[in-house]
């Protein structure tokens, strides 16, 4: 009796042939150890199994279960996690594995076993946050994280049909209920919501106050018999002008047929214009907050370095006013900002770089006006500052305030600084908003500031040191 001699193999059998886990095969033909698969989709031939070097086969596989993945993957996000960034679960991975991101290494399909150095590669991507947003959706928990809004804000923006499921899972959550099916939700989906719905006012819903009523509470639900927008809408959503959007629609021919309305006023299908402007890179997808970074001095000058997520800065017009500069903080940094701008001249503002303007610097009186945590959980704080202080940031390693002004001798009777006797502020040759097209310039010198000179308000003109020469906001 002829023995048959085995030509194809699964990965079972090839593991088998080689005496290695199955676990180290998948991961040698995931890593480009071996060959892929030359027969068929999971199948080799004899020549590429015994080709494989058993050895190499096994020292290669090591693995980790989907929570450790999970947390190193949160961990790559930021630390601390920004404000609109759920923490990457165990399931997550799952989804990451079916995505073809990551190899399947054994272990419960929904929470599976991968491999570090893949887990280490994916944490290294730039794009990461845009690629958990793609693949991975969220429960209703993790997706009023994600828009930075109290879990009954989300069941709000549920039932308006703002957002719809796009899958289920079911949890069994054995003596405490039972077996549960929850719906999953789009991240992509999610985080597009302020962009494509901009009659809403989201920094309202995701500031609202613990127990006070929800601002979506007022709005109707989606019309049952379509969501629509007009060609007022769509150019709304990608912050453009009415006629670039008939541009637009006259250009490409991919451009959304009219599902109702007139030929004046046509209404096309709010999803399908979303898709078109995504496709054609009209609008994008946000990842995340935006990022507010300010640098603050005490009353000992030492400098600290801050975050602000999703910050709102307001600039007065009247330099008798106030800026203002709120964010979401975390309780450390909070309390070491009240801590800096506690004391009798406040702090001093080295440098703020901000979305939507140049950075800026404040030479002291800037203090913390509020302190309060959303119903979210998330804390926000605002600081404030008087507007005829404001200046351009200086350029220095030391940062400073630059500003025009007319220098004067001799410091006022509050001056402690031993390295200038000039009232806190030194000649400089350039400034970063005129160049050396107006003179003279003063700089705010490291240790001076507010502590060293007697700032009033004099005729409508901002006096330094209490002498004759005034001193002009930039």
């Amino acid at each position: 009796m002829v023995r048959s001699v085995r030509e194809v193999f699964d990965e079972a059998e090839a593991a088998g042939r080689l005496r290695v886990p199955v676990a180290a095969w998948r991961w040698a033909t995931g890593s480009g150890l071996v060959p892929a698969a030359d027969i068929g989709p999971g199948r080799w031939s004899r020549a590429v199994v015994e080709a494989a070097d058993p050895e190499a086969v096994r020292a290669a596989l090591r693995g980790i279960e989907a929570g450790v993945a999970a947390d190193r993957l949160t961990q790559a996000l930021g630390v601390p996690l920004p404000i609109l960034r759920p923490r990457v679960t165990a399931s997550g991975i799952g989804h990451l594995v079916k995505a073809g991101l990551l190899v399947y290494l054994g272990g419960e399909p929904q929470f599976p076993v991968v491999h570090p150095d893949q887990v280490a590669a994916l944490c290294r991507r730039r794009d990461l946050p845009a690629v958990l947003d793609r693949y991975v959706p969220l429960g209703p928990d993790q997706a009023a994280v994600r828009l930075g809004v109290r879990r009954t804000d989300w069941d709000q923006v549920v039932r308006l049909g703002l957002v719809s499921p796009v899958a289920t899972v079911t949890v069994d959550y054995k003596h405490h209920g039972g077996v549960t099916v929850v719906p999953l939700f789009s991240a992509q989906e999610i985080a597009l919501l302020e962009v494509v719905r901009p009659s809403v006012d989201w920094r309202a819903v995701r500031t609202v106050r613990a127990g006070r009523r929800s601002p979506l509470a007022g709005l109707d639900p989606v019309a049952s018999g379509g969501d629509r927008v007009l060609l007022a809408g769509v150019a709304r959503i990608a912050r453009v002008g009415r006629a670039a959007v008939v541009n637009w629609r006259r250009r490409h021919d991919d451009f959304p047929h009219p599902v109702a309305g007139t030929g004046v006023h046509p209404q096309f299908d709010h999803s399908a214009v979303v898709a078109w402007l995504l496709a054609h890179d009209k609008i994008e997808v946000p990842t995340g907050p935006t990022i507010a970074t300010l640098v603050l001095a005490g009353a000992g000058g030492a400098s600290h370095r801050f975050r602000l997520d999703d910050p709102w800065l307001t600039l007065a017009d009247d330099a008798a006013g106030e800026d203002t500069l709120s964010g979401w903080s975390t309780d450390t940094d909070a309390d070491t900002m009240a801590a800096l701008a506690g004391a009798e001249f406040g702090a001093v503002l080295r440098q703020l770089t901000a979305p939507g303007t140049g950075p800026l610097a404040v030479p002291g009186e800037v203090r913390v006006i509020d302190r309060f945590r959303s119903g979210s959980g998330g804390l926000r704080l605002t600081l404030a500052w008087p507007a005829g202080l404001r200046g351009t940031a200086g350029s220095g390693p030391a940062g400073g305030v630059v500003r025009h002004g007319v220098a004067y001798a001799g410091p006022g009777e509050a001056c402690v600084c031993a390295r200038h006797d000039c009232g806190g502020v030194v000649p400089v040759s350039w400034c970063p908003e005129h160049g050396n097209a107006v003179e003279p310039v003063l700089e705010w010198h490291p240790g001076g500031g507010i502590r060293c000179t007697d700032l009033s308000l004099a005729g409508g003109r901002r006096v330094v040191g209490g002498g004759e020469g005034a001193q002009r906001d930039v």
